[in-house]
């Protein structure tokens, strides 16, 4: 394991280097080490130790040299020998060091420093180096792309669409057009996954990150320099997109100065922040983007790629997508949009490429027929059926010394890796060469048919293919598959030996055996290994075949491997903490993580995720057992309604009405307090903005007493500006300047939770200064207040007293200032 090797000495450089930086900072002398890597054959040596245990020592000539190169290795670095080199060629980057003399060795050796990662990531992409089988039946396909391509170039941007049922060749036909692109674009690459819906911006997350060399090991303050880092080297007009940028990727530190923006505007600024990057990264190269499976996107990772839809037509910006038919979009009537359907393999087409899985002996042309027929030209059940046809012993490889069929390799719609940058992919193999390595096609080996083609049963679904090749499995390795599918489709191998209570040594030959047979295949990374599944069929097909207990059994022990395995940064796993537990059918962890959910979403600007969470969640708080488990809950979950809910609907909307009399329904029962005043004080909101002031008013002056019954000072503080607003609107402008002056008094430290001001930067208590004829007072206290807004650099602060002040001057009747100010 070379790969492995490699990894895992680049993980402890950069662990190391994080350690030295801490011991500099302290005034310590900093620690480094070298590592030295050679591949090749040793012999273990068992020894006995004094406490009768027994260890394990490897000896010999490729031990030796590793020492070598230990020795050789520049120090904080890493130096490997030629094999090494060679046999992780692309997956890394090496620096020659030159032919060096070592003891006990005859020749030169060749040495390498290892520098860093390379382009490549799985086994497929350096196949695709060497030359993959033939890429056949999508030459209109490829023309469109190279039409719209060469107009992108030119700045005139274009949005391909590749429409397909499953297993006709989407993502095939993506990774044929990068290989003869990808010299000439930066290719971001991000997909969604079928339970991807009710996680906001997972494939812009996912982009993000990798677009910013963010590692899954790195801490807060190593994300936001390189997030900042590369946003300044880019454009230092870009330096105000940071906020947003850290508040989307959960970077934020401090007194974030979004915390308390209007939800809608920090949504969109959001959405402009990262269109605005994209937009310049695109000033500099030709920028290619590709989104897949477009049928399981979120609803705001769909409504930035709207915008990018509207942003790009004048850019050097190539945006593909493709999804299955069942997907809806609003494009079709865009001058820069193109649409490619594609169907499955015609009996030609279909027939080259089982030529390339099976050779031409013509003896095989009866059971070519059968398989186009029963597959219909679907690339991926062809394969699946040879694969299946292969498994069963029904046919079978010959060994052969010259030229032989192509390889068997993956689907035409296999999932890609969540991102990858300047072309690189993650689907290993395909079942059709690629214009990038036309005429370097793999020979493996004759294939024979070993049974009458009357015996042979050819499943008529696809489904139908993996459930016979799953049953087929040994029990142990059909068990593992399941429990992988349960655990999800990206498989981290600590969670795998979590759930499937195994340690490494005992799963590594089934997860060899696992991806030989082509279930799943292997994703290194820093982090560790990982796995993933093929084809999102694979994973159903296997999940749909256990029994439900078994499957709740199983989803419950992912979930509690998860919170084990990531309790430091569970806000990350929350969704899918929510989900697992939503399906262990363990309503106190799934409503916990529901509520946390929708509040990530929230946070975010993802109302629909929000309140598609909190609906799910609804179901379930019935589940709990106790009264005050359940109401608590349901409280807790309402509250969430009901912020989504005024932005969804309005602020005076039936839909954020119903929500908030229900938390004041739930807070009397809890016993009212504190559990009844965001209810009550949300309640007097409503009033304010439906001009029912004077109602308003005595509810506040009720919520007032409770809050200070309660000594919540927060509370009192949003209470007090309520009865503030409502008393203005009732005219009553002295009890007005009174109830605001005691929200300052009663928040000085914390931001009024209504209006998410900070404290001494609000305007609207100089309303009715001007109202009582006070003008002197009032224009003292309004450009006091707005000094320390712009001091305070909180935008949302900001923006409301500049708004304020416009109304005010308005009054004066200053149209030039209130102009200025709005």
């Amino acid at each position: 394991h070379p790969q492995r090797a490699l990894y895992a000495a680049l993980r402890l450089q950069e662990q190391l280097s994080r350690y030295s930086g801490q011991l500099r900072a302290q005034g310590k002398l900093p620690l480094q080490a070298r590592a030295g890597i050679n591949t090749g054959e040793v012999v273990v040596r068992s020894l006995q130790t004094g406490a009768g245990h027994t260890e394990y020592t490897p000896i010999g000539h490729s031990t030796s040299l590793a020492a070598r190169m230990q020795a050789l290795a520049p120090v904080g670095s890493i130096a490997a020998t030629g094999i090494t080199r060679k046999l992780c060629e692309g997956y890394f980057t090496f620096k020659s060091l030159g032919p060096t003399r070592i003891k006990g060795v005859s020749e030169p050796v060749d040495v390498y420093e290892v520098t860093g990662l390379g382009p490549l990531r799985t086994r497929f992409q350096r196949a695709a180096a060497r030359g993959l089988t033939r890429f056949v039946g999508r030459q209109r396909e490829m023309e469109a792309l190279r039409h719209a391509a060469e107009l992108a170039r030119a700045g005139r941007g274009q949005m391909v669409a590749a429409m397909a049922d499953p297993g006709v060749g989407k993502s095939r036909l993506f990774h044929e057009f990068k290989l003869i692109s990808e010299s000439e674009w930066m290719t971001l690459e991000a997909f969604s996954v079928s339970h991807g819906k009710a996680t906001a911006y997972l494939p812009v997350l996912e982009l993000l990150r990798e677009y910013f060399h963010i590692a899954a090991t790195d801490d807060s303050r190593t994300r936001r320099e390189k997030v900042t880092g590369r946003v300044l080297a880019l454009d230092r007009s870009l330096e105000d997109t940071l906020p947003y940028l850290f508040g989307l990727l959960g970077l934020s530190e401090g007194d974030d100065p979004l915390a308390q923006m209007d939800a809608q505007i920090r949504r969109r600024r959001t959405h402009e922040a990262i269109k605005r990057l994209l937009l310049r990264e695109s000033l500099n190269q030709p920028l290619m983007m590709i989104f897949e499976d477009l049928h399981w996107i979120d609803g705001e990772t769909q409504s930035l790629l709207n915008l990018l839809v509207e942003s790009i037509a004048t850019a050097r910006i190539l945006l593909l997508v493709n999804y299955r038919p069942e997907y809806r979009h609003e494009w079709g009537n865009r001058t820069h949009y193109t649409q490619l359907r594609l169907d499955p393999l015609g009996h030609q087409s279909a027939g080259g490429m089982l030529d390339s899985l099976l050779g031409e002996a013509p003896e095989l042309a009866p059971l070519k027929r059968l398989i186009v027929e029963r597959t219909e030209g679907n690339p991926f059940f062809m394969e699946e059926a040879v694969q299946m046809l292969l498994d069963a012993g029904a046919l079978a490889r010959v060994p052969h010394p010259g030229p032989l069929p192509a390889t068997l390799s993956s689907r035409g719609d296999a999932p890609s890796s969540p991102v990858k940058i300047a072309g690189e992919e993650s689907k290993e193999g395909s079942y059709l060469e690629g214009e990038g390595s036309k005429g370097r096609e793999q020979r493996i080996g004759e294939i024979k048919l070993i049974r009458p083609l009357a015996e042979l049963k050819i499943p008529p679904t696809v489904q139908a293919v993996l459930a016979a090749r799953i049953d087929r499995l040994p029990a142990a390795e059909k068990e593992l598959l399941q429990t992988l599918a349960v655990i999800g489709k990206d498989l981290a191998l600590s969670v795998i030996e979590a759930v499937a209570g195994q340690n490494e040594a005992r799963l590594e030959p089934m997860l060899t055996d696992l991806q030989l047979g082509e279930f799943i295949y292997e994703q290194p990374s820093l982090g560790g290994t990982e796995y993933t599944f093929k084809h999102a069929l694979t994973q159903e097909v296997a999940y749909n075949s256990l029994l439900a207990e078994r499957r709740r059994a199983l989803h419950e022990r992912t979930a509690r491997a998860i919170e084990e395995l990531y309790s430091h940064q569970l806000e990350d796993r929350c969704s899918s903490l929510f989900r697992h537990y939503s399906l262990a059918h363990q309503p106190v962890k799934a409503v916990r993580y529901a509520q946390m959910t929708a509040e990530q979403a929230l946070n975010r600007g993802a109302y629909a995720e929000a309140a598609s969470t909190v609906e799910n969640g609804l179901k379930l708080v019935n589940e709990l057992a106790g009264d005050r488990e359940r109401l608590g809950a349901e409280l807790a979950l309402r509250s969430i309604e009901s912020a989504v809910a005024r932005v969804l609907y309005g602020t005076i909307s039936l839909e954020r009405e119903r929500a908030v009399r229900r938390m004041c329904e739930l807070g009397e029962k809890l016993g009212g307090g504190e559990h009844s005043l965001r209810g009550l004080i949300a309640l007097c909101n409503i009033l304010f903005n439906r001009g029912e002031s004077a109602r308003g008013l005595e509810l506040a002056q009720r919520c007032i007493a409770l809050a200070e019954e309660t000594a919540h000072a927060d509370l009192l503080a949003v209470a007090y500006e309520q009865a503030g607003l409502l008393a203005n609107g009732c005219g009553k402008l002295k009890e007005a300047i009174s109830h605001m002056q005691d929200a300052r008094n009663a928040s000085r430290s914390v931001a009024l939770a209504s209006s998410g001001m900070l404290p001494g930067t609000s305007v609207s208590d100089a309303l009715p200064l001007q109202l009582l004829g006070r003008v002197g007072e009032a224009a003292n206290v309004a450009e006091e207040r707005l000094r320390r807004a712009r001091e305070s650099g909180h935008l949302f602060s900001l923006a409301i007293a500049l708004t304020d002040a416009a109304g005010l001057c308005h009054i004066r009747r200053q149209p030039e200032a209130a102009l200025s100010h709005a």
